[in-house]
This record gives structure tokens, sequence and C-alpha cells, in this order.
């Protein structure tokens, strides 16, 4: 099975020999977190040297025309021996699954001097670029572009994305000059023969989620329809495994228990791990055990402590490429990590919530009646969606320093949002909530940020709900069969009810309950002065120095309460810390005009005392 990998590559017009000097230059200069496999990283496959694609062997197919040069190119893979499984036309692909039958990923040549650059609708792998004179740099990781970079300066506007979303919105990406190919598209560039000028990339939507005209209501005819689908995509999915085991992420949710119970089904072996928060966070592991007794599968139980995050911290920014601001990732980083010393495919339950109308649509829901009832209310349908992500929208003037301030003043994130929102494609309600969470928290945050966690520790990462043929046939069903009164994902209740206990089935869903105001507030205290230390922010010249003990103090804003607290420092500290150990900034000497540095007991005390 080939290992999980990376790729970089240019095409174009340029000087060659300085090119090749800079791509060596590079792979010389790896990060060892850039691969599983840094050791043996270091692949330039004669194969894909020289120019146009004749090095790919395709030359009946692809002439050379006389009197022009045409553009030449050249691309590495990363963490692997050999090239890859291409499909034709391409010269680099990833597959967040190992099935390299469906790439998520892609760079291909066409005959007429095109270079495109694609990804799958549900944006498991991202995609690259940017654009150096009349070259095109490309990779699969963003760190791999940086050393193209004359200089790499943050993007506001992707800085603005991050802090309103916590993940940066395509096509943005955090670095001025490099952008994002967005999920279900391709982008394609033509070169003009004679001048040797690039043209700008035309966008091509491959794939868009859109309502079916006809409407699925029958409810045992979709309960048969969906089982056999969802027995189908595991089919797939395990179609090249030979007698290993693999692991399943088990949360005790719906969503990962339906996987565990597919792949017994099936036959494979599987070996469950899920994560344990002690007293801190909402216990899930007892539903994880329950599910794990019931299939007869064993059950790793990973423990999630203050210690473990901290030790982990780093290693998950630098895993993630991306700046991610969810408390989950480090807990993610910890059973990946765990998981890879016995297997190297897991599976998890991602993209169920999307597909089938999870419990965050509820409130959506209401808010979209109100606003059929009442048009000329305060805030539109998109600001209410907008709000949905519980981040720094609304808190711009206490959050950025003026200068960036200034600068966002004409962004407006509702724009980022009208493409998922898109009326025309779903004139339902339902189905175009689920056409935005499979575009954007999908696509934007859960799939790729497990696609990095996953290949940090050298595994194949499997999703059966990312299955084309199933989301599809989801866009068919009637609101009343995902959404029947109270009671969220009602289709795929029904349809799995005999394959899991049913308080597994029917219980209430709740969302992972990763105690961050209780790790941020006490255990992690004094960290807080230094990962969003005053002078260091100052310095940065982004985020207001002192906002970390704005925030602790409840004086930012009344809904940054509770657990609203932890998920705001969480989403500052991920941003500053992705600056520092990816971009690798360096860091400036800290103040300490900040209340960290006092034991919390004291500080709450004088506060007292001063109130």
């Amino acid at each position: 099975m080939v290992i999980p990998h990376h790729f970089l590559g240019y095409w174009g017009y340029g000087a060659q020999q300085e090119l090749e000097a800079l791509l060596s230059s590079i792979l010389e200069n790896l990060s060892p977190n850039l691969s599983p496999c840094r050791g043996e990283a270091l692949n330039f496959p004669p194969s894909l040297l020289g120019k146009g694609v004749r090095g790919l062997g395709l030359k009946s197919q692809f002439s050379a025309q006389e009197n022009y040069s045409p553009p030449i190119w050249n691309v590495v893979h990363i963490g692997i021996h050999g090239t890859p499984p291409l499909q034709q036309n391409q010269i680099a692909a990833v597959s967040a699954s190992g099935l390299f039958s469906s790439p998520d990923a892609w760079v291909s040549l066409q005959e007429n001097n095109c270079l495109i650059l694609g990804r799958e609708p549900f944006g498991k792998v991202p995609l690259y670029w940017t654009q150096q004179g009349q070259i095109i740099w490309f990779a699969s990781q963003l760190q791999l572009l940086l050393p193209i970079l004359h200089q790499s300066e943050v993007s506001i506007p992707g800085l603005y994305g991050y802090s309103c979303f916590s993940y940066v919105p395509t096509p943005l990406t955090p670095i001025n000059g490099v952008f994002a190919v967005t999920a279900g598209t391709e982008l394609v560039w033509q070169s003009d023969r004679q001048s040797g000028i690039l043209k700008t990339p035309e966008s091509k939507k491959i794939h868009s989620w859109r309502e079916a005209p006809e409407q699925l209501t029958d409810e045992a005819t979709a309960i048969t329809e969906l089982q056999t689908l969802l027995k189908n995509s595991i089919e797939r999915q395990i179609a090249d495994l030979k007698d290993e085991p693999v692991g399943v992420f088990l949360s005790g949710g719906l969503d990962s228990s339906v996987v565990a119970a597919l792949l017994v089904q099936a036959g494979v072996k599987v070996r469950a791990y899920t994560l344990d928060f002690g007293n801190a966070g909402i216990p899930e592991y007892p539903y994880s055990e329950q599910v794990a007794q019931f299939l007869k599968i064993p059950l790793v139980k990973v423990a999630v402590t203050p210690s473990s995050i901290e030790n982990a911290l780093i290693p998950t920014v630098q895993a993630l490429d991306l700046p991610f601001g969810d408390g989950v990732c480090v807990p993610l980083y910890l059973l990946s990590e765990r998981a890879s010393q016995e297997t190297q495919v897991i599976f998890n339950g991602e993209g169920g919530d999307q597909l089938f109308a999870g419990w965050t649509n509820k409130p959506l829901i209401a808010a979209g009646v109100y606003q059929a009832e009442n048009p000329a209310g305060q805030e539109t349908f998109i600001q209410q969606y907008l709000r949905t992500f519980h981040r720094l929208r609304g808190y711009e003037s206490q959050v950025y320093q003026p200068e960036v301030y200034a600068q966002i003043q004409n962004l407006h994130p509702e724009d980022w949002l009208l493409a998922a929102l898109d009326r025309n494609e779903c004139p339902s309600l339902l189905h175009r909530l689920r056409r935005a969470g499979l575009m954007l928290k999908g696509a934007q945050n859960i799939h790729p940020r497990a696609t990095a966690l996953g290949f940090a520790h050298g595994l194949w990462v499997r999703s059966p709900f990312c299955d084309l043929p199933l989301a599809e046939w989801t866009f068919r069903l009637s609101g009343e069969l995902c959404l029947q009164g109270a009671c969220e994902k009602y289709i795929l209740k029904r349809a799995v009810e005999n394959w899991l206990p049913p308080e597994i089935v029917w219980r209430q869903k709740r969302g992972m309950g990763v105690p961050l105001t209780s790790w941020c507030l006490n255990d992690f205290w004094h960290q807080l002065g230094i990962w969003l230390n005053p002078k260091r922010l100052r310095a940065h010249n982004h985020f207001y120095p002192h906002i970390a003990a704005q925030i602790v103090e409840g004086k930012l804003g009344a809904a940054i309460q509770g657990r609203r607290i932890g998920e705001t420092l969480w989403l500052l500290i991920m941003w500053q810390l992705w600056r520092s150990h990816v971009l690798n900034e360096e860091l400036s000497k800290q103040s300490w005009d900040h209340p960290f540095w006092l034991h919390r007991w004291l500080w709450r005390n004088y506060k007292r005392w001063q109130d």
C-alpha cells in the first residue's frame, strides 16, 4: 500500500535551471514535520524531469508545435518512493483514503498548453498555488510553497476570515499571494504560445450540491435505498484491504457508530479508538464502550489531559499546516497518534451531520422560518447563519489594532457564505443548510484537518459519508425525512436502528465536550501569558495586545461567557502558534503587563477587591 505523501511542482515559462535549483533547495531544507517519512522523502523521479509532458511517456498524445516552446514543468512527490498511481494526463495527485482511482486533489496537463488544478467536492485534501512571474507553483501543503515566496506576509482578509469562522475561507489562505483551490472546482491556466504569457486562470465548477427536482417522500423506500447506499460506500472503501486490521474513531455518536457497524458487517477486522477527557469534559466514552461491546470489537481509550494537550499542541499546529481554531484538533492529533501504532487505515464518521441535517441545523431552521415571516427583521438569514460560528464577528473594534481594523472595513464575511447558501441551487431551507454545511464547515474545516492529522501519522483517512452517490441521494430526501419534529437525522436513524443499541441511535446529539475553558482558566493560566503575550501581540500589530485579559475578565462581550471563553482564547492561541511554528516568525521578548503571571486565585481575589 502506498503511504501518505505530498507534492510540489511548477509549470510555465522560466529559466529551468534556476527553477530546478530552487526545487532542490526546498527539498534539501524540508522541515521534518512535512512528511511522516522525511528520511526517505527526497524523490526526483527521472520520468518527471523535462519539458512539457513528454516525460510521462505521452509523446504520441502531446506533440510539440513547431516554432514555439511548450511550458516547462516538474513535480516532486514527498514522502514516497517513485510515483503514486495517476489517472490519464495527471502529473500529480493525492488521495486522503489511499484509493487513487478517485483522487481528492490533482494536477493535470492538457494538449493545448493547459494546466489544471482540481479538487473533489468534499474538500478532503487541499491544493495551493502561487504565481511567480510566468510560473505557477502548486503544492498539496501550504508550507511547501513558503520558500518560493520572496516574503511570507499574513493576509489580512485571511486573518479576518479565520477570526470569523475558525478556518481561513477558500480561495484565501493566511498568506498574501498564495491561494487555495476551492473544493469541487478546477482552475485552468492557458499559455499564450507566442508571448509566453500565462492567462488569468478560469474557474470551472465540476460539481455542485443541488436539490433534486423530485423529492423522495416514502419512508420505507428511503430506508431501503439508504441501507444499500451505506453498504456500497463501505464496500468501495474496503476494496483494497486484504486481511489487515483497520481503525475507527468512535465517539459514541451516531455517525461513527454507523461506520463501525458497517465495517463489522462487512467482515473487516476493526479496532476502535475513543477519547477520554476524564472528569473535565462531557464523558462520551461510556457510549463508545457500549457500541464496542455491542459490535464485539476492541476499544482503545486515549486519555486527554492538560499535559498531553500541551505536549501535542505545537506538533498539531505544524501538522495542520493551516490555522484551525477548533478545540478538537489537538485531541484528534492524539487519537491519530495512538491509532498509527496499530494500523495504517483509519475510518471516521465525519460528514454525517452535513449529509443528514444534524443537530446544529435546528436553530437555523427556526431562524429561517422567522425570517420568512419577518423579512424586515434586524438581521438577514445569512447574518444569522454567520452568528452560528460563535467566533469574533461583531467584536472587530475591540479585537484588532487600528491598522488592521481600517483594512477590514470593506470586507464582509457574509460574502464568503453567499455561494454556499445559494437559493437557486437549493430552494428549500433544509437542503440549502445541508449544502452550506458541506461547502463550509465540511470542505473548509472538518475534512482537510482530518486528513492533515492523519497524514502527519502516516494514516490513510477514510470517511464513508464522503461518498458521492450517497451525498447526491440525500438531496432527493424530503425535509420531513431528515428532520421529523425535534428528531434530527430521522431517516438515518430509521435505516440503522437494527444495527446498533437503541439508546445510541435515538439519544440527543451533543458536540464533543472539549473542556477548553477549564484548561485555559486553570491548567494553562500561566501559558496564556506566553501564548498571548501583550508585547508579542503588539509587535505583530494584528490583535489588541490585552485581548486575553479582556476575554477572561468577561469584558470583550456579553456572548463570550462560559465555554465561549475557552473557545475564543483557543482561536487566538492556535493563530499565534501557527505564526511562530509554521511561518517561523521570530518571537519578540515577553512583557509582564498581564494578569497571567499571578496565581489565578490571587488574581481573582485582587479583582474582587478592585470591584
